[in-house]
């Protein structure tokens, strides 16, 4: 079981000896911050295809948590979010590569 702070890895990843993770997001000194696995993929449009995945994820984990609830609203709404950050940022990613 998760803590509050942590969250568990699915049980596929749990299963899988060749599983790795892939991105974390955390929220900390009111700011977002991430650590992700760069060079996965030669192809950027891979990486389009984990945020779309991404984002039909949490339209699902939503779903499940409310009572009455338009899952295409959300997505649009989502959607929405996403272009308008991807237009005008609200910050500049900064940080360094680790190992």
């Amino acid at each position: 079981m998760a803590s509050p702070k942590f969250l568990d890895p699915p049980p596929a990843a749990a299963g899988d000896s060749g599983a790795f993770e892939l991105l974390r997001v955390w929220v900390a000194n009111e700011g977002q911050h991430v650590s992700l696995r760069s060079g996965v993929w030669e192809d950027p449009f891979a990486w389009g295809i984990v945020l779309a995945d991404l984002a039909r994820h949490i339209v699902n984990a939503e779903a499940m948590q409310r009572k009455e609830f338009d899952e295409e609203a959300f997505l649009e709404r989502l959607l929405e979010g996403f272009q308008a950050e991807i237009d005008s940022p609200t910050d500049e990613p900064e940080g360094e590569l680790m190992q």
